[in-house]
C-alpha cells in the first residue's frame, strides 16, 4: 500500500492541473490580495479642506475648530473666506464644505463622501460638547475646568477591537475565504485521481483495472494520496500567508490545521464524487466542479466582502452547509472572535460532510464494472 501511495503522489506532482490549481493559483491570488488590501489600513487620508465664513461672533465654535485643526490627526484645514469666495471654491471643489460662524453654526456641503462625512461629524461633535458644557454649568459648575481639559485632549481614545482584545482587520475575511478556496480546489486532485480508475475514460485507467492488484487497494491508495497532497497544498498556503506575507493570524495554528484538514477532505472528496458520475463526460464534470466550488467561495465572501453577512441575514441556512463559509468562519473564530462553541460547530459540520463525501465517492468508484476492457 505504501508503495502505491508513494508513486501515486509522484504521478500527481507531475500533473500540471493537480499542482497549479490547488497550490500555485491560491498563492498567486494571495499575493495579489496582499498588494491590493495589505496596506489599506496604513493608508494616509488627505486633510479635508474647509472654508470658514464669519457672519456673527461665536468664539467658542472658532476655538473648537482650531483645536480640531491643530490636533495630531490633522483632520481639517480651515481657510477664512468671504461667503462669495467660499461658494466659488466649493463649486470648483477646492474645498469640501463651508462652516458658518454663527450663534448656531451652519455647514454647507456640495456632495456626499468621506470628506463631507468628516465635516458633518466635526459639527455634530461641537454640538454634543456644547450641550455637555451647558449641562455642567447648570448642575455642576465647579467641574467645568475639568471637563474643558478632557474635551481639549484630542488623542484617540477608541479603537476597534474584538471582544477578547484582538484588533479587527476588515480585509482578513478575504484571506480566510482564500484559504477556503484552496481547500475546495483540492477537487482538481480528486477528479484527476478518479479519472485514472475509470477504464472507459483513459487507456491508463484501462491498464490499471486489469492489473492483479486488488481494486480496493487501488481506490484507497488514490484517495489517501489525494488527501495527503491536498492537505499539503493548504498547509503551504497557510505558511505563506502567515510567515511570508506576515498576515496577522493570531489564533492557534493547530486549530487552523484541523479546520484545513477537513476542508481539504471535502475538496478532494468532491472531486472524487463528481468524477465518479460515469454517465457524464469529462467536460461536464469539470463544469459542475467549478460551478460548485466557485459558488461556495463567492457566497463565503471571496469576491465581495459583505456577501457572507448578506447571506447570513437573508438565508443563514446556506452558511450552515456551505463548506467555504464554514472554513472561513472557523478561521475567523480562531483569529478574531475566539468563539469556541461556534468553532466546534463549524468543525463538526465539516467532519460530517467530509465523511459523507468520502464514503459516497468510495462506493461509487468501487461499484464500477466493465463488460470488456
Amino acid at each position: 500500500m505504501r508503495h502505491l501511495i508513494k508513486y501515486n503522489l509522484l504521478v500527481k506532482l507531475r500533473n500540471f492541473n493537480m499542482v497549479f490549481w490547488p497550490l500555485v493559483f491560491p498563492l498567486i491570488m494571495a499575493t495579489f490580495f496582499f498588494f491590493a488590501f495589505g496596506n489599506l489600513n496604513d493608508a494616509d487620508f488627505e486633510t479635508v479642506q474647509v472654508a470658514l465664513v464669519k457672519e456673527s461672533a461665536n468664539p467658542v465654535f472658532v476655538f473648537f475648530l482650531d483645536q480640531v485643526q491643530s490636533g495630531d490627526s490633522e483632520l481639517i484645514a480651515l481657510h477664512e473666506m468671504s461667503e462669495k469666495d467660499a461658494l466659488d471654491a466649493l463649486s470648483q471643489k477646492k474645498i469640501s464644505g463651508i462652516y458658518y460662524e454663527q450663534a448656531i453654526p451652519g455647514l454647507t456641503l456640495n456632495g456626499q463622501g468621506i470628506p463631507e462625512s468628516i465635516l458633518q461629524s466635526v459639527l455634530e461633535s461641537y454640538e454634543n460638547n456644547l450641550h455637555t458644557l451647558q449641562t455642567i454649568l447648570k448642575k455642576h459648575p465647579s467641574g467645568l475646568l475639568s471637563a474643558l481639559r478632557q474635551m481639549s485632549d484630542t488623542k484617540d481614545l477608541v479603537r476597534e477591537v474584538s471582544l477578547d482584545g484582538k484588533t479587527i482587520d476588515g480585509n482578513s475575511q478575504f484571506f480566510y475565504a482564500l484559504v477556503a478556496m484552496g481547500c475546495l480546489y483540492g477537487c482538481f486532485i480528486g477528479f484527476g485521481s478518479v479519472i485514472t480508475l475509470q477504464a472507459n475514460l483513459t487507456a491508463l485507467a484501462a491498464r490499471r483495472c486489469i492489473t492483479p492488484t486488488h481494486k480496493l487497494k487501488l481506490i484507497l491508495s488514490e484517495q489517501i494520496a489525494s488527501f495527503l497532497l491536498g492537505y499539503a497544498d493548504v498547509i503551504v498556503l497557510l505558511l505563506y500567508l502567515r510567515n511570508i506575507l506576515n498576515l496577522d493570524f493570531q489564533g492557534q495554528f493547530g486549530k487552523m490545521l484541523i479546520i484545513s484538514l477537513f476542508g481539504s477532505l471535502i475538496g478532494v472528496s468532491m472531486g472524487l464524487f463528481i468524477g465518479s458520475l460515469s454517465r457524464l463526460n469529462e467536460g461536464i464534470k469539470i463544469g459542475i466542479m467549478l460551478a460548485i466550488s466557485m459558488s461556495c467561495c463567492f457566497l463565503s465572501g471571496l469576491m465581495n466582502g459583505s456577501m457572507k453577512d448578506t447571506v447570513e441575514k437573508h438565508a443563514p441556512i446556506i452558511n450552515r452547509f456551505n463548506p467555504a463559509a464554514l472554513i472561513s468562519d472557523a478561521l475567523y473564530c480562531i483569529n478574531v472572535y475566539d468563539d469556541a462553541s461556534r468553532y466546534y460547530r463549524n468543525l463538526i459540520t465539516l467532519i460530517v460532510m467530509s465523511a459523507a463525501l468520502v464514503l459516497a465517492s468510495f462506493l461509487l468508484i468501487r461499484r464500477e464494472r466493465y463488460d470488456s476492457i
